[in-house]
């Protein structure tokens, strides 16, 4: 997703990625063999224009799970990356 939010990936091997440019760095961690679920943790990215981005998302690859839709504070939508973890984007 660098090329939707900007971010700097650093790979540290075959199974961790870092992130920076995000206001916060963090990482990834891809050892085991645990599925994806539902349920989880939901990271929320808050974008200055909501349409630009969902738009951006979809263009490097990211499957909308969730259009646009109003909630308390603003704006989001849900998508998928390409390795299917749910995300959601914000704007007010």
């Amino acid at each position: 997703m660098n090329e939707v939010f900007k971010w700097e990936f650093t790979d540290w091997g075959p199974n961790y990625i870092s992130f920076s440019g995000a206001n916060i760095d963090g990482g990834f961690n891809g050892e085991g063999d645990a599925q994806v679920s539902n349920g989880g943790v939901l990271v929320v990215i808050y974008a200055n224009d909501l349409n630009q981005t969902l738009e951006c998302v979809v263009k490097a690859g990211g499957e909308i799970s969730k259009p646009i839709f109003d909630f308390p504070g603003g704006k989001r939508f849900h998508f998928c990356d390409p390795n299917g973890n749910e995300l959601a984007v914000w704007s007010e």
